[in-house]
């Protein structure tokens, strides 16, 4: 039988990517975002290699989360794949100079949503005794840099519940790893920079990043491994990168 992989995010960047993988890969997609055009325009896509199912909710939203996972129809609703992979960067300002709204953004989506989403799918998981849980992080997660403050404090978050749910959740066989990719070109930086296409261009210049399919193509390894092996925590980044602040650009 084919395995249920629920992915948020899953209408751009590496979400999308991983769905397209999964689906050539025998698995079946819930794909989870909050524009419904594009979930139908995906969805569409996916439907000649598998089967797909729509989610549209906010993962901010912590009752539209758990309405939304508890309206999945019986053939979707044992999923053995959770990816978090939602997520944002709001603004690149000084501590001093932050934003509150951006600050509650990248805390409200990449925290307490990946906790809302992984709530309501991890008691299933438990009562089967099987799963495995993906968290996209960053290398933010692992280093601070300059004006990263609130989104590097979100990472080291998602990283700090990875391990954490590894733990908690070890007694009953479930798998939990996170992939905490360096630099992606994405609609990451059009987000962070609030729709400047210049400002966010300039940030890949000059060297050859990480592409959604790179990490799409990781997820599709790591979880595809044999269920006694359990990649727990990976780093990638691409080859220009050495660190959050050192990127060889020529």
């Amino acid at each position: 039988m084919s395995k249920v992989a629920l992915i948020t995010g899953a209408t751009s960047g590496i979400g999308k990517a991983t769905a397209q993988i999964l689906a050539q890969n025998d698995y079946k997609i819930i794909l989870c975002g909050r524009r419904d055009d594009r979930l139908l325009e995906l969805k569409n896509e996916l439907s000649a290699f598998t089967e797909v199912h729509t989610l549209s909710f906010d993962v901010r939203n912590k009752k539209a989360v758990f309405d939304s996972i508890n309206s999945l129809p019986a053939a979707f609703s044992e999923i053995d794949v959770l990816v978090n992979n939602a997520g944002n960067a709001h603004g690149l300002d000084s501590i001093q100079n932050g934003n509150l709204d951006d600050w509650d953004a990248m805390i409200d989506i990449n925290v307490k949503g990946l906790l809302y989403v992984s709530k309501a799918i991890i008691p299933k998981m438990i009562e089967r005794k099987s799963g495995h849980i993906i968290n996209i992080g960053s290398i933010a997660g692992k280093e601070v840099y300059p004006n990263g403050n609130v989104y590097c404090a979100s990472k080291h978050a998602v990283d700090a519940l990875n391990q954490a749910m590894r733990i908690d959740l070890n007694p009953y066989g479930i798998r939990v790893g996170g992939i905490h990719p360096g630099a992606v070109q994405t609609e990451f930086s059009e987000v962070r920079f609030k729709g400047d296409s210049e400002k966010a261009a300039n940030v890949y210049k000059g060297f050859e990043p990480l592409h959604a399919e790179d990490i799409a193509d990781i997820i599709h390894f790591v979880i595809s491994r044999p269920y006694h092996v359990n990649i727990a925590d990976l780093l990638v980044l691409p080859t220009a990168q050495a660190s959050a602040t050192i990127i060889n650009k020529s």
